[in-house]
C-alpha cells in the first residue's frame, strides 16, 4: 500500500511560507510528477512527504495514518537522490545490502533481496565492483537497488536522472518505467523536465511558486491547460501564444496553438511569414515564423522531409478545433 495524502499541508522558512496551504492525493500504484521551474517547491514538498523537512502546518498521511511527526526512517518510504549517495568503499552488493544490515534482517533474507534487486536492474555481474569502477547510469541503479530492498510503500525519487547524459536519461527513464510496472509500488517523481513528466507520468502535478497549478494525465494537461502558465509550461516545442485582434476574432484575451497543430504550405494558408532558423532534428523539422503579424514569432512543427529555407515564404494554417482561448485573467475558457 501506498496512498499518500496532503491535507493543508504548508512550509514555511522564518518569515518566508514557500508552500501555502495545499492539497493533493497520490493513490496508491500511482506514478506522480512533481514538475515545475527552479525555485516551484517541487523538491521542498517531496521532502515534506519523506520527512527530510518539517511541516509547519497540516498533516501528512500515510496509507490512512498520520505520519506528519514520524521520523523519516519511520514512514516506510525510500528516497532516491540525484547525486547517488552511495558509500565509494563499498561494493555494490554491501551498498545495496547496507539499509537492511542497519535493520539487522537475517543474512539469507539480505541476500535474497541483493540478488532479486540486482537481477531486476541488470547488476548481477557488477556485485563485487565499487561505485568507482560503474557508469552513471549504473550507480543510479544501484541506488535506486538500495531503495528497492527496503520494500517500502513509495519510492521518492529527487530528480535523479539530471546528472546523466541525454542518452543514458532516456535509458534510465524506461527502466525506471519498468520497475514500476513490475512493482505496482507508488512513485514519486520531482523534475524540472516536463518531457520527463510528460513521458513518465500517470499523473502530473504542475507547481509555481509552491501553488498546484494543475493536476491531471499528461493528457489531459496537453489537451486542456487550465492556464497559460500551463499551457507555455507543458508541451514541447512550447505552445505559440497569441494576443491582440487575433485573440479577440476568438473572444479570447490570449490564445494558443501547438506547433503540431499547424500545417505548412509554399502556396496557401491564413497566415503568412518569413522562415527564420530551423531546428532538423531528422523525423521533425521546427521552423521558427517571423514577420507574421502577430507580436512574436511563430514555432512550427513539420515533418522531417519538409524543405523550407531560411528566409522563405511561408503560409500557415492553424487546426481550428485545437485553439486554445485563455481569459483576461489567464484562465482558460471552455
Amino acid at each position: 500500500m501506498g496512498r499518500i495524502v496532503l491535507d493543508t499541508v504548508t512550509k514555511s522558512f522564518g518569515e518566508s511560507q514557500v508552500i501555502p496551504p495545499l492539497d493533493l492525493t497520490i493513490e496508491d500504484g500511482e506514478f506522480a510528477v512533481f514538475v515545475g521551474p527552479s525555485g516551484c517547491g517541487k523538491s521542498t514538498l517531496l521532502r515534506l512527504i519523506a520527512g527530510l523537512e518539517d511541516t509547519t502546518s497540516g498533516k501528512i498521511l500515510i496509507d490512512g495514518d498520520d505520519a506528519t511527526q514520524v521520523p523519516p526512517s519511520k514512514r516506510g518510504l525510500a528516497m532516491v537522490f540525484q547525486s547517488y549517495a552511495l558509500y565509494p568503499h563499498m561494493s555494490v552488493r554491501k551498498n545495496i545490502a547496507f539499509p537492511m544490515r542497519m535493520a539487522k534482517l537475517d543474512q539469507s533474507e539480505i541476500d535474497a533481496r541483493v540478488e532479486a534487486a540486482a537481477k531486476s536492474l541488470n547488476l548481477v555481474d557488477y556485485l563485487e565492483q565499487k561505485p568507482g569502477q560503474l557508469s552513471g547510469g549504473q550507480r543510479q541503479r544501484v541506488a535506486i537497488g538500495r531503495a528497492i530492498v527496503r520494500e517500502p510503500a513509495a519510492f521518492l525519487f529527487d530528480e535523479p536522472l539530471s546528472n546523466l547524459d541525454a542518452a543514458l536519461r532516456v535509458g534510465m527513464r524506461m527502466e525506471i518505467l519498468e520497475l514500476h510496472k513490475k512493482l505496482n509500488t507508488t512513485m514519486i517523481y520531482v523534475t524540472h523536465d516536463q518531457v520527463e513528466a510528460m513521458t513518465m507520468a500517470d499523473k502530473i502535478v504542475v507547481l509555481r511558486a509552491g501553488h498546484i497549478e494543475q493536476v491531471g494525465s499528461p493528457l489531459e494537461l496537453y489537451r486542456a491547460p487550465r492556464n497559460l502558465f500551463v499551457a507555455g509550461f507543458i508541451g514541447s516545442p512550447t505552445m505559440n501564444l497569441m494576443t491582440g485582434a487575433i485573440a479577440a476574432e476568438h473572444d479570447a484575451t490570449t490564445i494558443g496553438i501547438r506547433p503540431e497543430h499547424i500545417s505548412v504550405s509554399a502556396t496557401e494558408g491564413p497566415w503568412k511569414g518569413r522562415v527564420g532558423v530551423s531546428e532538423h532534428l531528422g523525423s521533425d523539422t521546427f521552423f521558427h515564423i517571423h514577420d507574421t503579424g502577430f507580436a512574436d514569432a511563430i514555432t512550427v512543427r513539420a515533418d522531417g522531409e519538409v524543405d523550407f529555407k531560411y528566409g522563405d515564404t511561408i503560409h500557415l494554417t492553424p487546426r481550428a478545433d485545437v485553439i486554445h482561448r485563455f481569459d483576461a485573467q489567464g484562465l482558460r475558457i471552455a
